[in-house]
C-alpha cells in the first residue's frame, strides 16, 4: 500500500472500532428519562454518519487493501437500522421506525448477507450466520410495528429456511433457541389475526390502529379540558399470554393504540433505496446533528451508497406521548420507571399506567385494616425464586413481589391515568385521592364466560376492545373473518357511538371533574370512549351476564346518562343486527 491507501485503511479501522466501541455501550445507558442518554445517542449517530460515508467514498481502495466484505457493509447498516429503532423506543416517535425500515429493507434488498453460506464452515461464517438471524428478527418485529405483514410472512419463511440452514451445516448448541424464536413469531402472528377483514378476493386486509384524523374522537371542548398526555407506562406480565422480542400481545396492541399514525412517503414504500433520513437531533443539540441515510441505486455492482445529513426542523412538536415499554419488569424496576415518568411530567401533563398482568390473591382478612394492601394487586417479575421464600413461609407477610394499589398512592400526587387488564383488576378500585389531583382508573372484567376464557393467551379481551373496539365485537359474536364492506359498515356505526359517547359525557352533569380534565387528550379520550362502548357492549351480550363479566371504572361513570343509555344501547343492537349476531344480545324487551 502507498501513503494515501495506508491512510484510508487506518482511519476506516479508527472510524469502525469507534463506531463499535460506542454501539456496545449503548446497552450501558440508563432505559428511563430523556435526557441522560441523548449525547451519547448523538455521538453515537454521528460517528456512523462519518463511517457509512468513508466507506462509500473509498469504496476502491477499502475493498482491494482492506479486503472490505458485503457482509461487513451490511453489519454497518443493520447497526444503524438498530439504532433508529432504539431511539424510537426512547422517543416514542414513529418516524424512527420507518428509518429503521429503510436500513432493514436496504440490507435485504442489497442482499448483504448473501454470502453467508455453508461454504465455509469455519467460526467466523457461524458467527456471521448468527448475526443474520438476528437481523431477521429484528427486521420482524419493525415490520410488525408498521404493520407490514406481507412483508413479515415473507420474512418468517426466509428465516425459517436460515435457520434449516444453520443447524443442517453447523449443529450449534442454540439451534433449539432459534426454534423456540420461530415459533414465538408465528403465535405471535397467528394471535394478531384473530379477526380476519377480507376483501372481494377473500384476500386479509391489513388494517392500522394508530390514532388518525379518521378515528380521533370529537369533543366538545371546555375550559377543564387542561391536561394532555404526557408519559405512559405499558407493563405486560402475563405468564402465559404469546409474545415476542419482549412484547407480549397485549403490550402491542396498546402501544400502537397510544401512537399516531406514521407520516410516510409513498413513493419510498417499496423501494430498497431509502432516502435521506430524518435526524433524531436538531443543530446543535446533544453533541451535534447526526443522520446516516442509504441512497443511489444500490445495483448488483454496488456494495452501498451515499450519506446524506440534514439539519432537523428546531422545535418540532412531539407527535406521540413519551412510553416505556416494560416486559416483566421487577417491582424495583417498575418503581423506577414510575417514578422517572412522574419527574419528567411537565405542568398540566399526565400520566398513563398501563398494566396486563396476572393477580395475585392473598387469602383475604376478616377486617381490612389497609384496603391498599390487603386484597392483593398483580404481579411483578422475581428475578429469584428464592425470594418468594419468606412471604410463602409466613402467610402473615405480604407478597414482596406483588404490585398493590397502595404502591401508586404516591404518584396520585400528578394527574394518573390507570388501566389494568388483570383478574384481579377490582382491587384498583377504591384508590383514594390523598392530593385532589385527577384520577382515573380503567379495569378489566374479572371473569369471562367458558366459551371465551381460551382466548386469553392470545390477548386479553379488555384490551382488544380498547385497541379495536370493532375487533372487540368480533371477537365476543364469535366472527373470525369479516368483509371489508361489512367491516366500514360496522365502524360507522361503532363511529357514531363514539360520537355520541363523546357529547353524553361531555354534558353529563354528574360525571366526576375527572373524566373531563382528562378529556381534552385526544388517547385518553379514546381510552375513555372505547371504555364505555365495551361497557354497553358486555352488558348487552347474553353470555356476559353478571357483574364479574363487566369492566369497571373509578370513579364511576353515571349508569344513566352514559353506561345504560338508551341511545348507546340501540346503536350496539344496531351493531349487532349489521353483523347478523342479534340472537347473543339482550333485546330491549329483555332488559330488566
Amino acid at each position: 500500500m502507498d501513503e494515501i491507501e495506508r491512510k484510508v485503511v487506518s482511519e476506516f479501522c479508527h472510524l469502525l472500532e469507534k463506531s463499535k466501541q460506542l454501539f456496545n455501550g449503548l446497552r450501558d445507558l440508563p432505559q428511563y428519562g430523556h435526557k441522560q442518554w441523548q449525547a451519547y445517542f448523538g455521538r453515537t449517530f454521528d460517528i456512523y454518519t462519518k463511517l457509512w460515508k468513508f466507506q462509500q467514498q473509498h469504496r476502491q481502495i477499502l475493498d482491494s487493501k482492506f479486503g472490505l466484505k458485503r457482509w461487513q457493509i451490511g453489519e454497518i447498516a443493520s447497526k444503524i437500522g438498530q439504532l433508529y429503532y432504539h431511539y424510537y423506543l426512547r422517543t416514542s416517535e414513529t418516524n424512527y421506525l420507518n428509518e429503521a425500515f429503510s436500513f432493514y429493507a436496504a440490507i435485504r434488498g442489497r442482499a448483504y448477507y448473501s454470502r453467508t453460506s455453508k461454504d465455509d464452515r469455519s467460526v467466523q461464517m457461524s458467527d456471521l450466520m448468527v448475526k443474520k438471524l438476528r437481523y431477521y428478527a429484528r427486521f420482524i418485529v419493525v415490520c410488525l410495528l408498521l404493520k407490514r405483514m406481507k412483508l413479515v410472512r415473507d420474512l418468517v419463511r426466509e428465516l425459517s429456511k436460515q435457520i434449516d440452514e444453520y443447524t443442517a451445516t453447523y449443529e450449534p448448541e442454540d439451534q433449539l433457541e432459534w426454534s423456540l424464536v420461530l415459533a414465538e413469531i408465528k403465535s405471535f402472528i397467528d394471535a394478531d389475526n384473530t379477526i380476519n377483514v377480507l376483501d372481494m378476493d377473500s384476500n386479509t386486509i391489513v388494517l392500522s390502529h394508530r390514532l388518525s384524523g379518521h378515528n380521533t374522537p370529537p369533543v366538545e371542548k371546555v375550559p377543564m379540558m387542561n391536561l394532555s398526555l404526557q408519559e405512559i407506562l405499558i407493563v405486560g406480565n402475563c405468564n402465559d399470554q404469546v409474545k415476542f422480542s419482549e412484547l407480549t400481545i397485549d403490550m402491542f396492541r396498546m402501544l400502537q393504540t397510544l401512537e399516531r399514525e406514521p407520516q410516510e412517503d409513498p413513493a419510498q414504500l417499496y423501494d430498497a433505496s431509502p432516502a435521506p433520513t430524518k435526524l433524531p437531533f436538531e443543530n446543535g443539540d446533544a453533541g451535534g446533528s447526526a443522520g446516516v441515510g442509504v441512497s443511489g441505486s444500490g445495483g448488483s455492482g454496488s456494495s452501498g451508497g451515499g450519506v446524506s445529513g440534514t439539519g432537523a426542523s428546531k422545535g418540532m412538536k412531539r407527535d406521540n406521548p413519551h412510553k416505556y415499554l416494560l416486559y416483566k419488569p421487577t417491582f424495583s424496576q417498575l418503581m423506577v420507571f414510575l417514578a422517572s415518568g412522574f419527574k419528567e411530567l411537565p405542568a398540566n401533563g399526565a400520566m398513563l399506567l398501563y398494566i396486563s398482568a396476572d393477580g395475585t390473591f392473598p387469602p383475604a382478612p376478616k377486617h381490612s385494616q389497609d384496603p391498599g394492601y390487603d386484597y392483593g394487586g398483580v404481579i411483578t417479575n422475581s428475578k429469584r425464586d428464592s425470594d418468594h421464600g419468606a412471604s410463602k413461609r409466613n402467610s402473615s407477610l405480604k407478597d414482596m413481589h406483588c404490585f398493590y394499589p397502595g404502591d401508586l398512592y404516591a404518584f396520585t400526587r400528578k394527574p394518573l391515568f390507570l388501566v389494568v387488564d388483570s383478574e384481579n383488576s377490582l382491587v384498583f378500585a377504591n384508590m383514594p385521592r390523598y392530593f385532589g389531583q385527577p384520577l382515573v382508573v380503567l379495569m378489566s372484567a374479572q371473569d369471562s364466560p367458558p366459551q371465551f376464557q381460551e382466548q386469553h393467551h392470545r390477548g386479553n379481551l379488555f384490551t382488544l376492545f380498547l385497541h379495536s373496539p370493532l375487533m372487540g365485537m368480533c371477537l365476543v359474536s364469535s366472527l373470525c373473518d369479516v368483509p371489508m364492506n361489512l367491516w366500514e359498515k360496522c365502524q360507522a356505526l361503532v363511529d357514531r357511538f363514539i360520537a355520541e359517547a363523546s357529547k353524553l359525557l361531555t354534558r353529563s352533569r354528574n360525571a366526576d371533574p375527572s373524566f373531563l380534565q382528562f378529556f381534552g387528550d385526544d388517547f385518553l379520550r379514546l381510552l375513555t370512549l372505547r371504555f364505555i362502548f365495551c361497557s354497553t357492549v358486555l352488558r348487552a351480550h347474553r353470555a356476559f351476564k353478571g357483574r364479574q363479566f363487566y369492566p369497571r371504572c373509578h370513579p364511576s361513570l353515571p349508569e344513566g346518562e352514559v353506561l345504560d343509555n338508551p341511545g348507546l344501547y340501540s346503536v350496539v343492537l344496531e351493531l349487532a343486527a349489521t353483523l347478523d349476531v342479534s340472537h347473543l344480545f339482550f333485546d330491549t324487551h329483555d332488559l330488566q
